[in-house]
């Protein structure tokens, strides 16, 4: 008698860190979570545009938030460029380039 086969299981997309981004805490990260964000991919498809609305959405704690870099820094975080990342976030005050 042939052994069933195991089903291959579903393609699950694993969350990464959003912390990770400067800028990006625990709170924001929730926020993006529940509103389908949940890898570095998806944020770098969005613009800073798209993000300021979610965190508008969200509540206007949130106002403060300037996600102007989260998608570039996302970018990098999600092909693995963590050294580049690093470097970028030095240049970084608060997920802002400062002025």
């Amino acid at each position: 008698m042939e052994e069933p086969k195991e089903k291959a299981p579903k393609e699950e997309v694993k969350a990464d860190d959003l912390t990770k981004i400067e800028g990006v805490g625990p709170k924001i990260a929730e926020v993006f979570t529940n509103a389908g964000i949940s890898t570095f991919k998806e944020l770098a498809a969005k613009t800073p545009e798209e993000l300021k609305e979610v965190l508008t959405n969200a509540g206007d704690q949130f106002n403060t938030a300037t996600p102007d870099t989260w998608p570039q820094q996302a970018e990098l975080a999600s092909e693995g460029k963590f050294e580049e990342l690093e470097k970028l976030q030095d240049e970084l005050k608060g997920g802002k380039e400062e002025a």
